[in-house]
């Protein structure tokens, strides 16, 4: 019996590890994207954000990415989202990076929530271009970033009611493009 409650506390403790280490990767890249100066003030004025911590993409002459997210009103979760991407033509590598897509009011994210949301073409993300680094281990994960002079001077703005950012994590083939990317939604998840 006493084996039984033991081994019952331990996966309650390493569910409740798991969801830290879950909520600190949204939190982590949140701070990222706060402390860069070309994105820092959609926080400030943006309706709500969909946030996508490591979306991975990687192609040899057809390119795909995926990535998983959440939506944010006013700084909770009120659902997840995914990405999906499919390119063709010369391409070879891979990459990570970090994704928000801002929405500036409720017509925007409702449009976003439907569901079936793509971004059309010519559509185009913003780099971040501020030293990033992230990193995720048995011991925890962690994050930070630093502008430079660069960070500084860019411009963004809502195009159809969104603003897009990236931060790359890593690889050789990073596309500043949003149009192919296919986003679902699934309301619900409150956090």
């Amino acid at each position: 019996m006493t084996k039984s409650i033991i081994i019952a506390a331990a996966a309650v403790a390493t569910l409740g590890f798991g969801s830290a280490a879950y909520a600190d990767k949204y939190a982590d890249t949140t701070t990222l994207f706060k402390d860069s100066s070309r994105s820092s003030e959609f926080f400030n004025h943006s309706y709500a954000y969909a946030l996508f911590p490591t979306v991975g993409e990687g192609g040899l002459l057809i390119g795909a990415a995926h990535g998983d997210g959440k939506v944010f009103l006013h700084g909770h979760a009120i659902g997840r989202t995914a990405v999906t991407q499919l390119s063709v033509g010369f391409q070879a590598g891979g990459e990570a990076f970090s994704e928000i897509v801002f929405f500036k009011d409720k017509a925007a994210l409702d449009t976003f929530e439907s569901g079936t949301f793509q971004f059309g073409a010519g559509a185009s993300v913003v780099v971040i271009t501020a030293a990033a680094g992230a990193n995720v281990g048995t011991d925890g994960s962690g994050a930070g970033a630093s502008g430079d002079s660069r960070d500084n001077v860019a411009t963004a703005a809502y195009v159809n009611g969104m603003a897009a950012f990236a931060i790359v994590k890593g690889g050789a083939m990073f596309n500043a493009s949003l149009e192919g990317e296919k986003f679902s939604y699934s309301p619900g998840h409150r956090s």
